[in-house]
């Protein structure tokens, strides 16, 4: 019988490290329903193997649009990093409406770095209460997308994900 699913990979990488003594910011979206572009950005780092190792893609999404609107692939989950694609993102926008980022609790988006990055751009953070994967879907599933059907196979050149 031929399968045209994409079987899931088993192995898992846990990218979020919470239990740390920076500030977390309350969750804004609770009641909140991103009705236009640029409104709310969610993101999330992930894993993604190469045949040199793991790497970590960062990705900031529109919540409305659900478009990926920048990313960073990078060989560590640095905070300057996960700034790389908050500021290619910042660049990319069109509007000067007020706007919520909203993540997971991870190190790198409560460091000092990044919040800099937000304030300075009149950006509200918001965080997920805790270890609630579900106040994170969004993020979550856009990198479920990405892993289990786009990116299927094991890249094969570093930074630059050749995929075959």
């Amino acid at each position: 019988m031929l399968s045209l699913l994409v079987k899931p990979w088993r192995s898992y990488t846990k990218t979020t490290f919470s239990k740390h003594w920076m500030r977390k910011h309350p969750n804004l979206l609770k009641d909140l329903v991103a009705d236009h572009p640029e409104k709310v950005f969610v993101s999330d780092i992930t894993d993604l193997e190469s045949d040199e190792g793991t790497h970590y893609l960062s990705l900031v999404t529109d919540a409305c649009t659900r478009k990926i609107i920048d990313y960073e692939v990078s060989r560590e989950t640095k905070a300057s990093d996960v700034v790389k694609a908050l500021n290619m993102a910042i660049a990319a926008r069109q509007s000067t409406c007020t706007s919520i980022h909203h993540s997971d609790r991870c190190l790198q988006y409560c460091a000092g770095e990044y919040q800099q990055v937000l304030e300075s751009n009149g950006i509200k953070p918001s965080m997920t209460d805790g270890y609630d994967y579900y106040q994170d879907a969004l993020a979550e599933r856009v990198n479920g997308i990405l892993k289990q059907e786009f990116l299927s196979y094991r890249c094969k050149v570093s930074m630059s994900c050749s995929c075959s």
